[in-house]
């Protein structure tokens, strides 16, 4: 299905070099404020408490946040179960315990008409953290390699190679937008991140597979040239997928409210840079990498001249 239909091959190769060079400050950047700043970890991460409160009334999950911040805590509110479920995620200060907290916030949020009652309250310890951070740590190296092996198999491996630079690039400048405004990084974020790596990947294989096949078809072509004609047969894809994707992820940015706003705007960080990046780095580094048409048609076997002869 296409929207349109290109008559003229747009010479995207041609700005490649300045792109990527604006990429690499980008990137460099992001490393930066990962380095320097750190991701601002939601408790799942470090630790804290939660506490479970129902109310005999659908609740206001964000008049329920406005009252805990104006009590002068940060904390994570969303429907558990139910509109009157409640769950608090909040970091628990030094010295304190998790009952003495959560009947300070009992306390807080029974000054509205709507009651609260107490169902649970649990710490989660900072070793849970570590071990989620490490597990997906390993979760983002185990999907990188597994990206690097499927290319290499169904192209070539500097197929795979330019890919895994391409997903990477977008995945450490998407962490560095959360280090760089100190955006809340929870478990949501992470799935979201795990999310555009699969994503970005597979904008790359589409990119890939008109570019082998162009090579096939456009005998007289050089490199660049099938190139730029292999990434503008596929901008009305490009527009309908990205697009559509795109109206998901603002429709969550916009009504989702705050428990879905970070994992929103990971997302729609990652398929701005997601379409950048398969378009201007991954194949910016084919070309590069000098990927040619012997790399996909074998040349063909010269005859024997003594083949057919009688001995």
């Amino acid at each position: 299905m296409e929207f349109f239909k290109l008559r003229r091959t747009i010479p995207f190769m041609r700005h490649a070099l300045a792109l990527n060079i604006v990429s690499l400050v980008t990137f460099l950047l992001a490393v930066f404020f990962l380095a320097t700043k750190g991701l601002n970890l939601s408790i799942e991460f470090t630790g804290g408490t939660l506490v479970e409160v129902s109310y005999q009334q659908p609740a206001d999950v964000e008049s329920i946040r406005q009252t805990l911040e104006k009590a002068g805590w940060k904390a994570e509110v969303q429907n558990f179960g139910s509109s009157r479920d409640v769950l608090i995620r909040m970091h628990i200060e030094k010295g304190q315990s998790s009952a003495d907290l959560s009947q300070k916030v009992l306390s807080a949020l029974n000054q509205g008409p709507n009651k609260a009652e107490l169902r649970r309250v649990e710490f989660v310890g900072p070793q849970v953290g570590r071990e989620l951070a490490e597990y997906g740590a390993l979760a983002l190296l185990v999907t990188a390699l597994g990206i690097v092996a499927y290319l290499a198999l169904r192209f070539e491996w500097k197929f795979g190679l330019a890919a895994i630079i391409a997903n990477l690039h977008d995945v450490v400048i998407i962490l560095g937008f959360f280090a760089f405004f100190q955006w809340e990084f929870s478990l949501p974020v992470l799935a979201a991140v795990l999310a555009i790596l699969g994503y970005s990947v597979n904008e790359s294989v589409v990119v890939f597979d008109r570019i082998r096949e162009n090579f096939r078809k456009l005998r007289k072509a050089d490199t660049v040239e099938v190139i730029n004609a292999s990434i503008t047969g596929v901008v009305s894809r490009t527009i309908i997928t990205h697009g559509s994707t795109q109206i998901m992820a603002t429709t969550m940015l916009v009504f989702g409210g705050p428990a879905l706003h970070y994992f929103a705007l990971a997302l729609t960080i990652g398929i701005l840079f997601g379409i950048y990046s398969s378009v201007f780095v991954a194949a910016a580094l084919l070309m590069w990498m000098k990927v040619s048409r012997s790399h996909f048609i074998k040349p063909p076997k010269k005859k024997d001249e003594h083949e057919g002869a009688v001995v």
